[in-house]
């Protein structure tokens, strides 16, 4: 019976392994890998799972935002008061930065080719990666943010800029651009 529990685990473990070699990985390093090769245009599927890491990364943000701002109001975090009053201002700029990259992110999840929202989510992540590479340099924040800082980073500027925007930016520069207006009929009883 021994040897058929081994055997019958060996076969759950393969099957195990199989089906992680298996899964598309998307990765922050498979999309990096796919910035320094020559980058070719996202598949829709990858520019789904594009914005999905990037809600998943905002929720890691407003989860972090969460502490941080808990801790400094409850003063588990110990700053001065005109030093604190600073970094709560921060942090409110933050929230409404996460807000808006999740709507953004819904919007573009319904219209992947909305380029105002692609601006609006890159905006919105270069703003929160700046504020928490301030926050990693705060010792009483650093243990909060931690790595999620040049994640953050990372995924905005060549990830996003350079897989999702420009590309966008470019579609939309090709494409032909407004129509001629229409001469409106002059009102009645006016000479033109």
């Amino acid at each position: 019976m021994g040897y058929g529990k081994r055997f019958l685990i060996l076969i759950l473990s393969i099957l195990i392994l199989c089906s992680f070699a298996l899964a598309e990985d998307y990765s922050l390093q498979r999309f990096l890998t796919k910035v320094t090769s020559k980058p070719d245009a996202l598949s829709k599927k990858e520019r789904v799972e594009l914005l999905e890491q990037i809600e998943r990364l905002l929720e890691q943000a407003l989860q972090a935002h969460g502490k941080v701002t808990r801790d400094l109001q409850t003063g588990e975090i110990d700053l001065r008061y005109h030093e604190g009053d600073f970094w709560i201002s921060k942090l409110k700029e933050d929230r409404k930065s996460i807000d808006a990259g999740m709507e953004q992110v819904k919007l573009l999840k319904e219209k992947p080719g909305h380029l105002v929202g692609s601006i609006k989510l890159y905006k919105s992540l270069k703003d929160l990666s700046v504020n928490f590479n301030a926050y990693n340099n705060m010792p009483s924040f650093s243990a909060f943010v931690g790595d999620l800082a040049p994640e953050l980073e990372l995924w905005a500027d060549p990830v996003f800029y350079q897989l999702y925007l420009l590309p966008l930016a470019r579609l939309k520069d090709v494409e032909k651009g407004l129509p001629p207006k229409e001469k409106m009929p002059a009102p009645k009883g006016k000479k033109p």
